[in-house]
């Protein structure tokens, strides 16, 4: 019983955050990878520090251009989901019974939707009716903070791996040093992930490892 207490819990903790932990665990992989992409192309033999310097400008401006992207496209999708919510809201009063249903079935989650009833459903139905029209879409404060929390994802996920080329002269122990960070933080984002999601952290651990590298390696490959 407790070990269902607490994987309950480790569900729970995330409903209430601006960004879940599918969206954290999304952001930071992405930054890993986009910057591996740009280490993963230094020469040991050939870079001098000049070319290092370049990849690191590189690395960093590219991330920070795709936070600015993802963050702005956050806040898009925020509003675009409360748009779909107060038109359902709208709707639903001017419908069919058939009709209302379907559409509040389609907001439920899968787990949910199988669980409930027709009549359970129509019980919801009639609740959304006797709550009136929404108000409209607007942006929140909450949109702002997560827009803001993506970007710093994206961004700050470079840092660490860039850092062994800023602080040491030899480009092959730096690059050494940077891939071990990376793999590193690959295995904590997936056993962060592994631990919300009520999956084994270890093994989500290890497997994002292996499937960093093999991204890495496929948009190194195609010119990435």
């Amino acid at each position: 019983m407790a070990r269902y207490d607490t994987l309950a819990q480790h569900l729970l903790s995330g409903r209430d955050r601006v960004l879940d932990p599918g969206d954290r665990f999304g952001e930071v992989i992405f930054g890993l990878i986009m910057v591996l992409s740009f280490t993963g192309s230094v020469s040991v033999a050939t870079s001098g520090r000049q070319e290092i310097r370049e990849m690191l400008i590189g690395a960093l401006g590219c991330n920070l251009a795709w936070g600015i992207v993802d963050g702005v496209m956050f806040i898009v999708s925020s509003i675009a989901y409360r748009t779909r919510q107060a038109r359902i809201r709208h709707v639903v009063p001017g419908v069919s019974p058939e009709v209302a249903r379907a559409l509040v079935r389609t907001e439920l989650p899968e787990v949910v939707d199988e669980a409930l009833d027709d009549a359970a459903v129509d019980g919801v139905v009639g609740r959304i009716r006797q709550m009136g029209p929404g108000q409209r879409a607007g942006l929140h404060w909450d949109d702002l903070k997560g827009a803001l929390g993506v970007f710093l994802l994206v961004t700050l996920a470079t840092l660490p791996v860039a850092m062994p080329f800023v602080v040491m002269h030899q480009v092959e122990r730096a690059l050494r040093y940077s891939n071990g960070i990376a793999l590193a933080m690959l295995f904590i984002a997936g056993w962060s992930f592994g631990k919300a999601s009520g999956l084994r952290p270890m093994g989500v651990g290890v497997v994002m490892m292996v499937l960093g590298a093999a991204l890495v390696a496929v948009t190194i490959a195609l010119g990435g």
